[in-house]
């Protein structure tokens, strides 16, 4: 059965964020993941990770002003500076959350920058993050995001990030394959993975249409979770969806599957 971690930025959001922590061990939970711890001390975040012994497995590179909605600016050229400062920092956090893989967002491409000045920008950013990660042992993950979601977002295919990586040519950067992004982008769920598993170090899930809970819309996890268990992949899998009404109770998919692969 693939390993589920609890995406604390989209569940149990009815209690404030540090309170998640808790929620997600009592509803069997052995590892979370996050989109963005820098608004608390790395410290506070580590005493409920040990206090509810659960295992962090990512976080995302600083991704720019969040209050205006920035989604990265990895593929900006006139945020270069700012981008390797984020990378500092979110090396920082790492190495006292205990994180072995960061998420570096691309950014959402401007109308007036050339789309050829935009992956230049990112593939050397990347680089620099790539050599920076490896001095710390860290792994960089770069994911696609679909563009109905996030208009113009620069990442968007997993071809696309493929081709990107072999530019970069990093033997510690990897793809972030989330299920629902893909889904909406091409499709062809179970070729693409079995395809690029030796490339991917971590998965995302979440159903489509809503971007809610396995089970509330067309993919096929169950056929998807046997493949991924086939293929012997051994990363986490990120449940990054909104649930449906309560995230106690869209758990109950989880529980099912737990039912039916030990019968």
């Amino acid at each position: 059965m693939p390993q589920f971690a609890a995406n604390l930025s989209l569940l149990f959001n009815e209690v404030p964020f540090l309170e998640r922590f808790e929620k997600a061990s009592q509803a069997d939970f052995k590892a979370v993941e996050f989109l963005f711890p820098y608004a608390y001390a790395a410290e506070e975040i580590k005493t409920r990770l040990d206090q509810y012994h659960l295992k962090i497995v990512l976080h995302n590179l600083p991704p720019g002003n969040i209050e205006t909605n920035e989604r990265g600016i990895a593929c900006l050229p006139n945020r270069i500076e700012e981008f390797r400062l984020g990378v500092a920092t979110g090396i920082q956090y790492a190495k006292i959350l205990g994180v072995q893989q960061l998420n570096c967002l691309a950014g959402i491409a401007p109308n007036d920058i050339d789309a050829k000045l935009l992956r230049q920008t990112l593939i050397a950013n990347l680089q620099y993050a790539a050599k920076e990660f490896h001095a710390a042992g860290l792994k960089l993950l770069i994911e696609p995001i679909n563009t109905f979601d996030i208009p113009n977002f620069f990442l968007s295919r997993t071809e696309q990030a493929i081709a990107i990586l072999d530019e970069v040519a990093a033997p510690n950067a990897f793809l972030q394959f989330d299920i629902y992004h893909a889904q909406r982008m091409a499709g062809e769920l179970a070729k693409t993975i079995e395809l690029y598993l030796p490339r991917i170090a971590h998965m995302q899930l979440a159903d489509n249409p809503g971007r809610n809970e396995p089970g509330t819309g067309e993919i096929n996890y169950y056929f998807l979770f046997e493949l991924i268990d086939r293929l012997q992949y051994s990363g986490w899998i990120g449940c990054e969806y909104k649930p449906l009404t309560s995230t106690e109770a869209g758990l109950s998919w989880m529980k099912r599957l737990k039912n039916d692969l030990t019968q």
